[in-house]
């Protein structure tokens, strides 16, 4: 079977395990009933997930001239407490901006090489726990904006990391966390502006990876540079695809390459 489109970053279901799907503009392929099979990817150009160009991708799907000017890649997307709308403030679309940070939000904890503290829009758990990888997570406040959850995170994160080992994540080296006494710990770093919005009670969210082997020393897969690829693909984890030989693939971070997928 042969495939060809635009990687996005693979859409996920919740499920034990997850189901992963990669999703083109004519189809769509559930990458599970891939596993233990061999599989062929081949770079046939790219394609900006904004104009739409054959350009060179920059960063986040987007060539270089859209990223620094469309409000999907402004500064707040990576560090919520820059986040204006809150204030009726534009950085550079307000319409845009209100949509998307005039929402509940909730700041959580996961685990996936350890233990870290995150921010994502309540509508996207638990996507964002799956994209990251993490096998266990829970909340830890939820606020009515953007910006309230990311001054929380600023915080929080002087006491717990705010980044994922991805090579750790891989190999699963991880040890299980009481994440609710993580929470009560931190309980007391939270800024006034959000402790009326802590969450008291709810239970962590356990995950489970379609993987069949883990990797013992990953190595990252470069479609750019090599071209092309084959190999068997034994298990998905995060938004990586990882094989046979150790080689991972991270679909999110090539977000705009054109390619084609045999099977």
């Amino acid at each position: 079977m042969l495939y060809k489109g635009v990687l996005t970053k693979m859409q996920t279901e919740f499920g034990h395990p997850i189901q992963y799907y990669l999703v083109f503009e004519s189809d769509f392929i559930n990458m599970n009933q891939l596993l233990d099979n061999n599989i062929s990817l081949n770079l046939m150009g790219h394609q900006c997930l904004n104009c739409g160009l054959d350009k060179p991708i920059y960063r986040q799907g987007f060539c270089r001239s859209c990223f620094f000017d469309i409000p999907q890649a402004a500064d707040w997307i990576m560090r919520p407490e820059l986040s204006t709308a809150h204030l009726d403030k534009e950085d550079r679309d307000l319409e845009y901006e209100k949509k998307v940070q005039l929402q509940p939000h909730v700041v959580y904890l996961a685990n996936s090489s350890h233990v870290k503290v995150g921010v994502t829009r309540k509508s996207q758990i638990p996507t964002r726990w799956i994209d990251q990888g993490a096998h266990e997570a829970i909340e830890i406040v939820e606020v009515p904006n953007r910006y309230l959850a990311g001054i929380t995170e600023v915080a929080l994160k002087a006491h717990v990391s705010d980044k994922t080992n991805w090579r750790n994540m891989l190999k699963n080296e991880v040890t299980d966390e009481d994440l609710a006494e993580w929470r009560h710990r931190l309980k007391t770093y939270i800024p006034e502006e959000a402790k009326a919005y802590f969450i008291e009670n709810n239970s962590e969210t356990e995950l489970d990876f379609p993987v069949i082997k883990f990797p013992k020393k990953p190595k990252s897969l470069n479609l750019e540079k090599s071209k092309q690829y084959k190999g068997k693909l034994v298990g998905i984890k995060g938004q990586y695809l990882i094989f046979d030989d150790e080689t991972v693939f991270n679909v999110r971070g090539n977000e705009g390459l054109v390619v084609e997928i045999s099977v």
